[in-house]
């Protein structure tokens, strides 16, 4: 029998997460149904969810985020909000499948554009590539904490050595954003982006559950530095962070990097997948100093009748007005504003 796309209800939610957790090598943790449920309810973006199935499997899942905006218009993301996406699927016939029911769902809901963040499988044909912006950092977490060390370049292992030696610094690991919120919302605000929103992160931490925790370090009971982290079959991912001004001369951000790593391995998991980062940016040369090589991350997109390709980054030039303001904003308004700024980004 030939392969079938239908879209994901709550008869075939377990279904769709099963197969992304232990069927299909190209899934990531951005493939999971509970993206939809968050989008959803803080949002208001509508999810559009396809599997493939034959003889009543599913044999490849696409999700997909109808983003729209009047300011940048409609679009058809896999998988906004997140950095992953893209067609997850065990063989060429279903992944076929999905992309051109995906292109027939953009027609239908008149989207200027289909964008898939870091595919599993890359495009020819038909598609446009980028990338040049983003770059991800990933590799294995040895189980000895002096192999652990001896991967990190000398100069960056004495910074993380006399973190761990000060003995004045202390870690946690806590299950709701309430130390994570207001370290990430002063760290993003005075980079001039706009915050995700407080309830964005209650929504994660409670779909998502024991797949993510936050891991916070603190001086003297201060939270100093918190970060964010996904856990997903052998990887843990850092994904959302945040810090005080003093947490750098104090060590706090490699600190809480290594413990996130020890405790990890502790927990199984064996890759440290440092996500991704611009090109030339501080974290990207952050995650270099730690000797972890960038590999490029590449977002392909079909565009109607031609039409011009999506720039909605920080480093397109006529963005700098719009971030230099930010940098500026009294930080309550900072938090007000920035998920309806979020909502039409995506």
């Amino acid at each position: 029998m030939g392969v079938t796309v239908v879209a994901v209800d709550d008869r075939n939610a377990a279904a769709w997460d099963r197969f992304v957790v232990s069927e299909c090598p190209e899934a990531t943790f951005f493939h999971r149904l509970g993206w939809k449920q968050v989008v959803e309810r803080v949002y208001g973006q509508a999810g559009h969810y396809l599997y493939a199935e034959r003889d009543g499997r599913i044999v490849g899942v696409l999700p997909l985020i109808l983003v729209k905006s009047p300011l940048f218009g409609t679009r058809l993301i896999s998988t906004a909000f997140t950095i992953g996406g893209g067609v997850a699927a065990i063989d060429d016939e279903a992944r076929h499948a999905l992309d051109d029911a995906a292109l027939c769902l953009m027609d239908r809901l008149g989207a200027s554009s289909l964008e898939y963040r870091q595919p599993p499988t890359c495009h020819a044909e038909g598609w446009v590539s980028c990338s040049d912006i983003y770059a991800t950092f990933d590799r294995p977490i040895p189980a000895s904490e002096e192999e652990c060390l001896k991967q990190i370049p000398r100069k960056q292992r004495a910074v993380v050595r006399k973190s761990i030696e000060g003995k004045n610094l202390d870690d946690r690991l806590e299950g709701d954003p309430t130390s994570f919120f207001p370290l990430y919302a002063f760290s993003m605000r005075n980079m001039g982006t706009p915050v995700f929103g407080r309830r964005f992160f209650v929504e994660v931490m409670k779909t998502f559950g024991s797949d993510c925790d936050c891991l916070t370090v603190t001086h003297q009971g201060r939270p100093l530095s918190s970060v964010l982290s996904f856990y997903f079959r052998d990887r843990v991912q850092p994904y959302y962070t945040g810090c005080q001004p003093e947490a750098r001369d104090l060590g706090a951000n490699d600190y809480m990097y290594w413990k996130l790593m020890r405790r990890s391995v502790a927990r199984g998991y064996t890759l440290f997948d440092f996500g991704r980062s611009k090109f030339g940016t501080g974290p990207f040369n952050f995650k270099k100093n730690w000797g972890f090589e960038p590999k490029p991350v590449t977002h392909e997109f079909r565009l109607k009748n031609g039409g011009a390709l999506p720039e909605i980054n920080p480093l397109n030039p006529k963005y700098r007005a719009f971030i230099a303001v930010w940098k500026r904003l009294p930080l309550p308004l900072a938090n007000l504003l920035g998920p309806h700024v979020i909502r039409h980004i995506g």
